[in-house]
Formats: structure tokens, sequence, C-alpha cells
């Protein structure tokens, strides 16, 4: 389990995420974005966060390392940054286990862009894994819009895009499923090109039908610590049953967003 050791910088969002250095158990370095359990959303976010990252690795999908981190005591003591910017204050980070999200590099040396310009986002070399991840975002309910940022390969290579920020999958801490055609799509529809049929959501429709099983969905959630569902075991056992069951609706649900006013698949006939 990572130990976090030293706080980088505080990030965007919503979840007041801060960047943090950890000491792997093999005693490397790595760095991770950390949710805490405290933060303004709902501690339920650190659930979807590990639950939805570990099923988009297993589709295949490029999404960061999860992880659950350690933040002792002392270093929240001992660091002025790590506190939750309330409405009616500070209160500082609760310790203990975390969410956290491995950082693609040493964040001195690595660029990270959350935004590309439209001649730039042409160039990325995974653009069609947007059809994937839009697959788990339609089966989890992804109520945000779709997150993710965008690496250079060096030197001067093209753009690869991760997936991020799964937090509001299951309806953020509500753990229910309110369909709606526009949830789950990434706002500039530039990356949705490649989609012509219902075929362009392979192989991970595939996947999804015959790789999520329910020792998956089990295996999964055993790597989550209870206190991050206050320990409310039934609720995340009926969040998994619903999850199971909705498989077969994904292309389903794909349709009514291909129906949308939006249009989001602009060469889908």
């Amino acid at each position: 389990m990572p130990l976090a050791v030293e706080h980088i910088r505080r990030m965007r969002g919503g979840a007041q995420a801060h960047l943090v250095r950890c000491r792997e158990e093999s005693h490397e370095d790595a760095y991770y974005i950390v949710k805490f359990r405290n933060n303004p959303q709902h501690m339920r976010i650190l659930v979807n966060e590990l639950l939805a990252t570990r099923l988009a690795r297993r589709l295949g999908l490029p999404a960061p390392l999860p992880a659950v981190v350690e933040v002792g005591p002392e270093l929240i003591k001992g660091t002025e940054d790590l506190v939750m910017q309330l409405g009616r204050g500070r209160v500082p980070c609760e310790p203990g286990l975390q969410f956290g999200s491995r950082y693609p590099g040493d964040p001195v040396e690595t660029v990270v862009f959350d935004f590309l310009p439209e001649e730039q986002l042409a160039q990325v070399e995974n653009l069609a894994d947007f059809a994937g991840v839009l697959v788990l975002d339609k089966w989890t309910c992804n109520t945000n819009g779709r997150q993710a940022i965008f690496l250079r390969q060096p030197p001067r290579g093209r753009y690869q895009a991760l997936m991020i920020d799964q937090g509001f999958c299951f309806n953020a801490g509500e753990w229910n499923f309110p369909d709606a055609p526009l949830r789950g799509l990434y706002a500039r529809h530039h990356v949705y090109e490649s989609v012509r049929s219902m075929e362009s959501f392979e192989p991970w429709l595939d996947r999804l039908e015959h790789s999520m099983t329910e020792s998956v969905l089990d295996e999964i959630a055993s790597e989550i610590p209870p206190e991050w569902y206050n320990f409310e075991t039934d609720a995340l056992y009926q969040l998994l049953e619903q999850l199971y069951r909705r498989r077969k609706r994904v292309p389903e649900l794909l349709l009514d967003a291909k129906k949308s006013y939006r249009q989001p698949f602009p060469n889908w006939t």
C-alpha cells in the first residue's frame, strides 16, 4: 500500500484532491492524486473511483493505476495545505486510507494537458478509446461529463488520452442509475468521429458482456476499505447486483445518445 510522505500541491476540482509523493512497498517513490474521505462531494466518491477505474482497466481502457493510499496524521498536521475548503472555513483532511490515482510520471518532468485545441486533439493516438469509455460511462451511469487528460510522448510524439475522474459514476453518492442520453459524453464530439455503427463500440461491448462476471465485481469490491462506504455492506452489494444486471442495457443507452438532439456521433448514419 502506498504511503504518503510529501504534499506537492492542491488540484482543481470539486473533490479538492491533492497531489502527493508516496513511498511504494518496493521502497520506490511514485506520485498519486489523492481524494480524501471528507471531501466536499461525498465519501462514496472514493468507492466509485476505485471500482469504476478498476472496471475501466479490465475493459482495456487507458485509465490511471488506482490504489488505496495511506495518509498519516503526522503529514496532515505538518502540512498547512492539506485541508478541505468548506463553506464555513477550512478543516484538515482526514488521516487514514484514501483513494489514489497514480500520476503518470514525475510532475516536474511530465507535462499533462486537460485541454487540446482541435488540431492537437486530432493527433491523439488513441482517440477511439473515447468510444470505449462511453461504454463504461453508460454502464455505470456517469452523471458527469467524461473527463480526460492528455500526455505527449517524447520526443515530439503523438498525444495519448488517459481517462480520469470516475467519481460521479453510479450518480456520485446516490448509488443509483438515473440514465439520460447526454450523460457520460465527452464535451467535444470530435473524439467520436470514428463511430459509424454499434460495431464501433467493440471490443468493449463484448468484454462487458462476457468478462464482467459477478466474481470480477466481487473481487474488485473486496479491495474497497469498508469505512469508505460507512460499513454499509448491503448497499454496496445492491449496487453491484444492479451493475451486473445493467450490462445488456448498454447498447440501448448508446442508441439513446445517438438519437439525442446533440447528435454526438456525426458519422453514424
